[in-house]
């Protein structure tokens, strides 16, 4: 039985949360292996709605669930995240949750060198000021504090000297004003006590589990095309999503993250700045977004909404190497007559099948569309193939010949039940 590793194969919003909650089930143990607290996951179970960013899925399912060190954490937001859920009936204790030690931080003058440059940029980002860039600039700069490094306040000290003596300039070039380390340590010791409880050498934890024979379930946040390295930069995000990522971002060595399951969206969304080829600004936009509810979960922004884009997919299933895909919110799009997929695009006369890495490139395609016919039936709620209407059936084997991927799971609304499975991942 493989392990899975779960990823968005657009530019995420996927519906990644209620598919990772599914194969919870599944699995033993369910990994975050990158980000912060920029990436929302909603879960739907029964009559209560889980709103989690940080978190893993699986602690709602009571599964020992471990942030990677491939993550950025935020020990305040993590601890307000950890009392949210408690009062939804959920309580997280280190037998339920593990950080790793050698995970970085996310700081105070993080999340005020974000919003002060973002505030600033004459062409902005669209970033969701919480501090992930900065944290993960200082992390590769091999200036950040660790999870471990919370344990040895003497050391501490002399780290976060040299953390603000690169910040300095940096705050007074946006008009901040200096940082204050002695109220700086004061804080992160203040936050130790609660924080140490969790922490693991996740590696050794993952490794141990591995061997057991036991299940895990690796869970990306943001999709694909936000990666630094392969997606639409710079409206990226800062660290790799990509599949390969799970297993630098959780200590387990390249045959670990398994099978490689992509979320893809049955139609096209995204947040904040950069190129969208397919984006609508119609009737039928505002009907995807709508209906879709297509609002960020942790930061309220609306999503930007348009036609799906095979070509983009079909480059997400290549870079992260993914054997199938979950298919989601099919049923946004019951009661449209036409639907339109992108098959490619042309760019300055010339017709191409891939994103090329040019941002002037990005901007200037125009995208090839194929038209299928809509259906007018209802999808919401299926359980079984049968129960699709028969062009809906139409519209997804079409979306798999493009992709070059099958579709391995297909949600049909955001309660947990409402999945229609061609094949489990964990038995592939």
């Amino acid at each position: 039985m493989a392990n899975v590793t779960v990823v968005g194969a657009q530019w995420g919003d996927e519906g990644k949360g209620k598919i990772v909650d599914w194969l919870s089930n599944r699995a033993d143990v369910v990994v975050r292996f990158q980000g912060g607290h920029n990436a929302g996951h909603t879960l739907v179970v029964g009559d209560k709605v889980y709103k989690l960013s940080l978190l893993p899925s699986g602690v709602v399912q009571g599964k020992l669930s471990v942030i990677g060190n491939g993550v950025v954490i935020d020990p305040w937001h993590l601890l307000n995240e950890i009392a949210q859920v408690a009062t939804q009936g959920v309580t997280i204790t280190p037998a339920l949750l593990a950080v790793a030690d050698n995970a970085c931080l996310i700081l105070p003058v993080h999340k005020d060198l974000d919003q002060a440059r973002e505030a600033a940029a004459a062409q902005k980002i669209g970033t969701t000021g919480r501090g992930i860039g900065p944290a993960y600039e200082d992390k590769v700069g091999r200036r950040a504090i660790r999870v471990a490094d919370l344990a040895d306040p003497e050391a501490l000290a002399a780290k976060i000297d040299r953390l603000l003596a690169h910040h300095a300039p940096l705050r007074k070039g946006l008009g901040l004003p200096k940082a204050d380390a002695a109220a700086l340590q004061a804080e992160l010791e203040a936050v130790a006590p609660k924080i140490l409880p969790y922490a693991r050498a996740a590696w050794r934890l993952l490794d141990g589990v591995v061997k057991a024979g036991r299940r895990v379930l690796f869970e990306g946040a943001q999709g694909a095309l936000l990666d630094v390295d392969h997606g639409t930069y710079p409206y990226v995000t800062s660290s790799n999503t990509v599949a390969g990522q799970a297993a630098a971002g959780s200590g387990l060595g390249p045959r670990g993250p398994g099978y490689v399951l992509g979320i893809v969206k049955a139609y096209t969304t995204r947040v904040g700045g950069g190129p969208f080829p397919t984006e609508l600004d119609d009737e039928v936009g505002r009907h995807l977004s709508t209906v879709g509810r297509e609002v960020g979960v942790n930061t309220g922004r609306q999503r930007r909404c348009g036609w799906f884009d095979a070509a983009l997919v079909r480059q997400s299933v290549a870079i992260n190497g993914i054997e199938g895909v979950a298919l989601t919110k099919l049923d946004v799009l019951d009661g449209l007559p036409t639907l339109k997929i992108c098959t490619g695009y042309r760019l300055r006369g010339a017709e191409i099948d891939y994103l090329p890495a040019g941002l002037r490139d990005q901007a200037a395609l125009q995208p090839v569309y194929e038209e299928i016919e809509g259906w007018a039936g209802s999808t919401q709620g299926a359980c079984s193939w049968k129960d699709l209407p028969g062009a809906a059936v139409k519209y997804v084997r079409r979306i798999e010949e493009l992709i070059g991927a099958p579709v391995a799971l297909l949600s049909t609304s955001p309660q947990r039940d409402d999945t229609i499975l061609m094949r489990d991942p964990f038995q592939d």
